[in-house]
């Protein structure tokens, strides 16, 4: 654990250098640090600057805003484990629309290039490691001596407060949700703003965007679209209802999000490859295709979840287990476990679409180099650790019903294999 906070900035650092200053070959990189040892590393981290400096400040004060004023329908999120329901203000499509409107009309009217964002990009991630370590430094003080609500508290262990978090809920008052500001609105936000960036990168350097670029940006553009689509959604998983904000989800949103999963575009800014028509196209509809299948697991659980099962799953009536389950504070409960539909081929199948969605938003860089499929395999890794989480917090929940639903659904995620 405290390797991951030691290795993480220096990592995206490197990453930036390799995409950016070094061809995108890992092996330059390598020699490079090989020769000169620390110092080496110590050079090519850039300083923080000023202009980084305001161009997050504006970007963050922008959204922060965004979530605040935009209008947007109330949504209950799932109960907490010490019996609080956090309500939120769904308006992400909003906030994605107008951000991205925004954002295109000051490059077009000449207000502001995207470019400098390119420009400064290893300033802006050198400000994002620390500003956002800070941050986290906040938000451990802030659950020691100013809890939001009742689910919070210490595990009596600094590193493990810190980097898993002391909240659940964390606020700024009642209506700033700090968790979907750092998850959604700044995390996945800045994914859909930087794949624009690189492009439009792009088309100012060499005059055109290549068709290996136009894939990668409108994939990654149909994902977060999709994302936003489905925030309400977002907020039951894993990530919000179950995790703390601390550095594990809170910087690893605000830094590893924009530098991490936009990398396969920042790859192709210096590295234009010519996939042909219908190479392009046959690459962008199966993204789509994934990226629809995995939006309709989602959707398909969410429905059955809204209305207590009484729906139609792939044209049929689903397929269920009642499970209940005991609260912290004593009281009995049941829980519906959805066994068919894409529910029925595993238990986290949504997972497969979403890797094979990543793959597809990388494939047109092609495989010259290994490192713009760096993000590829991380959210393998990270995925499947989230399912092995996931199976572990229910068998301690459902007991003898997650051993029944596991004997239905007998594969975690890749129906027939694993």
């Amino acid at each position: 654990m405290l390797s991951l906070l030691t290795l993480c900035p220096p990592f995206v650092i490197l990453l930036w250098y390799t995409m950016v200053h070094a061809d995108g070959s890992v092996s330059q990189t390598f020699d490079y640090l090989k020769q000169h040892g620390l110092q080496g590393l110590i050079g090519i981290w850039p300083r923080p600057t000023a202009t980084a400096w305001k161009i997050i400040a504006c970007y963050a004060a922008f959204e922060a805003a965004l979530q605040l004023l935009l209008p947007g329908k109330r949504v209950e999120g799932p109960v907490s484990p010490m019996g609080n329901r956090p309500v939120y203000k769904a308006n992400g499509v909003a906030a994605y629309v107008v951000t991205l409107v925004t954002y295109f009309g000051l490059w077009w009217f000449g207000i502001f290039n995207p470019t400098l964002v390119y420009d400064h990009l290893g300033e802006i991630f050198s400000a994002l490691i620390f500003g956002s370590f800070v941050f986290c430094i906040f938000l451990y003080i802030k659950g020691h001596v100013a809890p939001s609500s009742t689910d919070s508290g210490s595990s009596g262990n600094v590193i493990i407060d810190f980097y898993w978090g002391m909240e659940l809920y964390p606020r700024i008052g009642k209506h700033f949700d700090i968790k979907v500001f750092t998850n959604c609105r700044f995390g996945m936000m800045s994914w859909a703003v930087l794949a624009v960036t690189y492009c439009i990168k792009q088309y100012e350097v060499n005059g055109r965007v290549a068709d290996s670029m136009l894939v990668n940006t409108v994939l990654m553009l149909v994902y977060v679209t999709k994302f936003f689509w489905w925030e309400a959604g977002y907020w039951s998983t894993m990530d919000i209802a179950h995790d703390r904000a601390g550095f594990y989800i809170c910087w690893g949103c605000l830094v590893w999000v924009p530098s991490i999963y936009t990398s396969p575009g920042m790859y192709l800014v210096n590295h234009p490859v010519n996939l042909g028509t219908q190479l392009a196209l046959y690459i962008l509809v199966a993204g789509i295709l994934c990226i629809y299948i995995n939006y309709d697991c989602d959707r398909q659980r969410q429905e059955f979840r809204r209305t207590n099962g009484k729906c139609l799953v792939w044209g049929k009536p689903p397929s269920k287990i009642v499970a209940s389950y005991t609260t912290t504070s004593g009281e009995t409960k049941n829980s519906l476990l959805l066994t068919s539909g894409w529910w029925g081929l595993s238990r986290h199948f949504h997972y497969v679409p979403e890797i094979l969605s990543a793959f597809f938003w990388t494939v047109p860089a092609l495989f010259n180099h290994f490192l713009p499929f760096f993000y590829v395999i991380f959210l393998t890794i990270l995925l499947f650790d989230r399912a092995k989480r996931d199976d572990d917090r229910c068998r301690s929940k459902y007991g003898k019903y997650w051993k029944t639903y596991c004997e239905k659904v007998p594969y975690r995620i890749i129906p027939g294999i694993y």
